[in-house]
């Protein structure tokens, strides 16, 4: 493995030391903070980064249990949910006397002669009408409580068993994709984060002389890492950020 291209968590606490001048120079830096450092630049390339995200789909069983609670319990690893879906048997069958089944039975009794482009437009019609008239579940979400609320009507539009799809988003989890330790930007933000704490460690003894004429400069060291971290952050933003969307949580 490259030292430049780290691939878990300790190798980018070094690339980012030597990066300030490690081991030529002494870093006044706890290890403790440095790690402090790793976590807040991954908190932000977590939450403006598109790399940081992923879109993902969640199924869960409907219990009586939240039916009764009127919410679902997600896993903590969710961090916003778009949409709900609804899957089973009662969303899924047809009778003689559904629509689709009509247009179906009548249109496309022999599909080796028959244009399904009248049944495609239809249908589409039929989804943007249901869209006006109905719209989408709408549904609350907060992070940090891990509960997922669904307004709709639990005693009838949903039965214990049926299956729904939840469309979110989950931070991607460096212990599984390794690559991300060694992401420009995080490796550039991490670095600006322990470059600041240093300066500030450091700027308690500024303008110190030490012996040999060499003067502290913590408070120089703290105002650049400030600059620096300005642009990264800026750039992550103006560059790396999707586009904003809809999103619950």
């Amino acid at each position: 493995m490259s030292l430049n291209k780290p691939a878990n968590k300790e190798e980018l606490k070094e690339f980012c030391l030597r990066q300030l001048g490690y081991p030529v120079m002494q870093i006044n830096v706890d290890d403790e903070q440095v790690n402090d450092a790793v976590e807040l630049a991954f908190e932000f390339w977590n939450e403006f980064h598109f790399n940081g995200t992923e879109r993902t789909y969640v199924k869960h069983q409907v219990t009586n249990t939240d039916k009764v609670n009127r919410y679902v319990t997600v896993s903590d690893s969710l961090i916003g949910a778009t949409r709900v879906f609804k899957v089973g048997q009662n969303k899924m069958a047809m009778n003689m006397f559904d629509l689709r089944y009509q247009l179906r039975l009548n249109d496309l009794w022999d599909l080796s002669s028959t244009s399904y482009v009248n049944y495609s437009l239809t249908m589409q019609h039929l989804a943007t009408l249901d869209l006006i008239f109905t719209g989408e579940t709408p549904i609350r979400f907060n992070r940090l409580t891990d509960k997922l609320y669904i307004d709709w009507d639990w005693d009838s539009d949903i039965n214990d068993g049926e299956f729904i799809i939840i469309e979110g988003f989950v931070i991607t989890d460096p212990t599984v994709y390794t690559q991300v330790w060694n992401d420009r930007m995080l490796k550039k933000l991490t670095t600006a984060y322990v470059k600041r704490q240093w300066g500030q460690n450091m700027s308690k003894f500024d303008k110190m002389q030490l012996p040999g004429g060499v003067t502290m400069r913590g408070a120089d060291i703290y105002a650049e890492a400030m600059t620096e971290i300005r642009e990264i952050e800026e750039q992550i933003r103006n560059t790396y950020e999707a586009p904003p969307g809809f999103l619950v949580g």
